[in-house]
């Protein structure tokens, strides 16, 4: 009798995962992986600036749950068969101890995302995965006696009896051109983790300066973020505007990422304790310049071009400041406000929203309701999660399920 043939198509880190976990658990089965590009694990390698920001260390599940903009639910239940600190006891096990930094996020001790490359590939050699790379599917199909048929871009044929989809998220609907006849119920993809570009911004000459706490919304909607905020050399960036865009996502695309987004550049007080704290200031530094000095621990140069475009002179003093351009500089500081007219990928690190809902799989396996034999996992799947570690443990979460589940 022959073994099982298990086939993983997409070669990330849930392919990986689920690859791994089919063959630890069903060792007499035959587990391959399939990638269409010339290597492996690309997103891995290049997440967290080298380093792979592999989980966050967030340890309380419901707590976890409030960082995925879309897949909160469904989530919730897989969280329990594989979890953060599983991810973390996981690679311990295996000779990579991780590290936390002070925002949570969790690295390889190393510091280098080829830690978690080389971890994967040797445990995948070891089990005797066999991976191949520039194997594109142009077709997949149920053949007879129920056993799935893989039609290569290189017009070779192979077969298998279970199937794991983890390509990742398709920027767009006609990426799932090649799947089986479409039974599965997918939501439209949508970018998420964007940076806004905003042209002509009196702002882009300040290009790298950067704030540690400002909130941003979206006019004319509920959505507004808090945190560091950084200026770019085409408009907006850093964890706030990205938590911004990933709880947005849908939102965005439906107004072509054109809207006004507005910031307050000092969100720990209201309006009147920032207008009190101006006048204090005001009075305590009446010979200074209004230019040089600023209550906030604003970056000089931004602070700068406030001043600059409230009206107030290089030369001006705080106790002659009149009240006009004193209010100016209120509501410039308060509520600043900007055309974004695009988005920008961040970085390498593009990342889906929408994709397979979970509405047609069984949550606690990831198989297809529809079609016995074929399992997803990733971002392929409609979850996504903001930056910080929290994309990657959707990735070794539903891999993992799928994996411990598809030689059942």
């Amino acid at each position: 009798m022959s073994s099982l043939t298990i086939i993983v198509i997409g070669g990330g880190a849930a392919g990986f995962f689920g690859a791994i976990t089919a063959a630890e658990t069903f060792p007499e089965a035959t587990v391959t992986i399939i990638e269409k590009t010339r290597t492996v694990l690309n997103k891995v390698r290049i997440s967290g600036g080298g380093r792979c920001n592999v989980t966050h260390a967030c340890f309380d599940n419901r707590t976890l749950l409030k960082h995925y903009p879309r897949g909160e639910k469904p989530l919730r239940s897989l969280l329990n068969q594989f979890d953060a600190t599983a991810t973390v006891a996981w690679f311990e096990k295996r000779g990579v101890p991780l590290k936390t930094e002070a925002d949570g996020r969790m690295f390889p001790a190393t510091n280098t995302s080829d830690t978690i490359v080389d971890c994967l590939l040797t445990t995948a050699r070891r089990l005797g995965i066999q991976v191949r790379t520039s194997c594109g599917v142009s077709s997949l199909t149920r053949h007879e006696q129920g056993r799935w048929q893989l039609q290569l871009l290189s017009d070779e044929v192979i077969t298998a009896d279970r199937v794991l989809i983890a390509t990742g998220g398709y920027p767009k609907a006609d990426g799932y051109g090649w799947w089986p006849e479409q039974t599965e119920s997918l939501l439209s993809p949508v970018p998420s983790l964007f940076t806004f570009n905003v042209p002509n911004n009196p702002l882009l000459p300040l290009a790298g300066v950067s704030v540690t706490d400002a909130k941003v919304s979206i006019a004319g909607t509920r959505q507004e973020q808090r945190g560091p905020l950084l200026v770019t050399h085409w408009g907006f960036s850093g964890p706030v505007v990205l938590r911004l865009s990933a709880w947005a996502a849908r939102e965005l695309a439906d107004i072509n990422y054109r809207f006004t987004l507005r910031i307050n550049w000092a969100p720990a007080l209201n309006d009147n304790e920032l207008r009190n704290s101006l006048q204090d200031f005001r009075q305590q530094n009446g010979r200074k310049q209004v230019v040089s000095q600023n209550p906030f621990g604003i970056p000089s140069r931004l602070w700068q071009a406030f001043a600059s475009e409230a009206d107030i002179s290089d030369t001006q003093r705080w106790a002659d400041l009149p009240a006009k351009p004193l209010n100016r500089l209120a509501e410039k500081l308060t509520n600043s406000q900007f055309q974004v007219v695009g988005k920008s990928t961040f970085k390498d690190e593009f990342v889906t929203c929408g994709g397979v809902s979970f509405d047609s799989l069984n949550l606690q396996t990831l198989e297809s309701k529809a079609q016995s034999g074929l399992f997803f996992a990733g971002e392929v799947l409609d979850v996504d999660g903001i930056t910080g570690g929290f994309n990657f443990q959707s990735a070794w979460t539903t891999g993992y399920v799928a994996g411990l589940n598809i030689g059942r």
